[in-house]
């Protein structure tokens, strides 16, 4: 079974002077090192700390394998653990700590940025409630945020993560999307992004500012390099936008302005949104997307998002200003947002994936209990496996869930 971490305000550290001390110690080690060097320094905590030996796993690219960091100490490194089928794989799925009985005992604490599932710790004991498990807990929460630190100046550590090759397409779009997951107490949103070694024309880009999230999914005409390069300037021209408070309209117009003078030819489509996450109000442009969808009660709400689509983007003389819809959310909606790679995926025998088995898929997974994140990676798997895992378009879905109340 697994077992949670400490609640928000409470110290279940308070008074371990063990812990503070080789925390300390961890920390300041950190500064020094190499990425490589992490696995053998979270092990020397683990050691110091009672929790036995100790090796880190990261979630692969696709989020099908959890895989081993390297270990320059290890002489044969462990084997990539699958993560549907595994108890590493659970607690990976649901963020939650797990233990195999054994013999011998192995404790999985999931490794958490924020709110963003990175992979796991493999530990040698059984990480029971107690000083164990809040020992666990704390070097887990500080590997994370070391591996998240370390991986901005190596390559080490993306490389892990990659199972093969990547496009040069795909690095470009790859280094201007922000993780996969962001999140507070209010409001979770998620993405996921595929083919993930071919992705070419599809991006999305979400922050948190204040009390607002903002969204934005971009859809590039073709799959090439030029394709990838339209959705790259997309995204700086929103942040470039947004940042120096432009509103929605502007984002949209600056992307416009931009694509047409840099790369014309190119159309693109988007939809771009804001998201107050004390009130619920929804505040969106659509430009030639898919409209969004929207899920209240386990169930779509007909046509509840549906509006005129302005032109896509980016085929210049564009008409302003750009309107803007608004609608209020209750808590506990979730807001889909996807590109028509998805529901255009057709199978072998010429079957479209389809708008139904997009909301199916989804409406399931939320009913059943997963979070944001693990919904879409199930969706992401089921599409996949629809098209025998070769998409022909790219495909891009956010899922954002407001949930005030949590």
């Amino acid at each position: 079974m697994g077992v949670g971490g400490p609640g928000a305000g409470e110290a279940p550290y308070r008074g371990d002077a063990l812990l503070g001390a080789v925390l300390a110690r961890v920390l300041e080690a950190s500064h020094r090192i190499a990425p490589q060097e992490l696995p053998g320094l979270v092990t020397g905590a683990a050691r110091s700390l009672g929790l036995g030996p100790a090796e880190v796993y990261l979630a692969d690219l696709q989020q099908r394998v959890l895989v081993p960091l390297p270990d320059p100490e290890l002489r044969e490194p462990p084997e990539a653990l699958d993560v549907d089928s595994t108890l590493a794989g659970r607690a990976y799925r649901t963020a939650l700590t797990e233990t195999a009985a054994g013999p011998p005992e192995v404790g999985w604490v999931p490794l958490v940025d924020g709110i963003e599932r990175v992979g796991v710790l493999r530990v040698g004991v059984h990480v029971r409630p107690g000083p164990v498990l809040d020992r666990a807990l704390a070097l887990a929460s500080l590997a994370t945020l070391l591996l998240v630190s370390k991986s901005t100046f190596g390559d080490v550590l993306v490389r892990t993560v990659r199972t093969r090759p990547m496009s040069l397409q795909s690095e470009l779009l790859w280094a201007f999307v922000p993780p996969r997951t962001v999140g507070t107490r209010r409001v979770t949103s998620s993405a996921v992004l595929e083919p993930a070694y071919e992705v070419a024309g599809d991006a999305f880009d979400h922050s948190l500012a204040d009390d607002l999230l903002h969204l934005t999914v971009v859809d590039a005409m073709g799959h090439d390099l030029a394709s990838g390069g339209a959705s790259a300037v997309a995204l700086a021209a929103c942040r470039s936008t947004r940042r120096a408070d432009g509103t929605l309209a502007d984002i949209a117009e600056a992307i416009d302005t931009t694509l047409t003078r840099w790369i014309p030819d190119r159309l693109l489509t988007a939809v771009i949104a804001d998201l107050d996450t004390v009130t619920g109000r929804l505040s969106w442009v659509n430009c030639g997307h898919p409209p969004p969808l929207l899920i209240r009660a386990g169930r779509v709400v007909p046509g509840a998002l549906e509006r005129q689509a302005h032109p896509p983007l980016g085929i210049g003389g564009h008409q302003r200003p750009v309107p803007v819809h608004q609608a209020r959310l209750q808590p506990g909606d979730r807001i889909l947002v996807h590109t028509d790679g998805v529901t255009e995926a057709r199978s072998a025998a010429g079957q479209l994936f389809g708008e139904q088995r997009l909301i199916d898929t989804v409406v399931r997974a939320t009913a059943g209990g997963h979070p944001a994140p693990e919904a879409l990676r199930r969706l992401m798997h089921a599409l996949l496996a629809h098209r025998d895992h070769r998409l022909r378009d790219d495909a891009t879905v956010v899922l954002v869930e407001w949930h005030p109340d949590r």
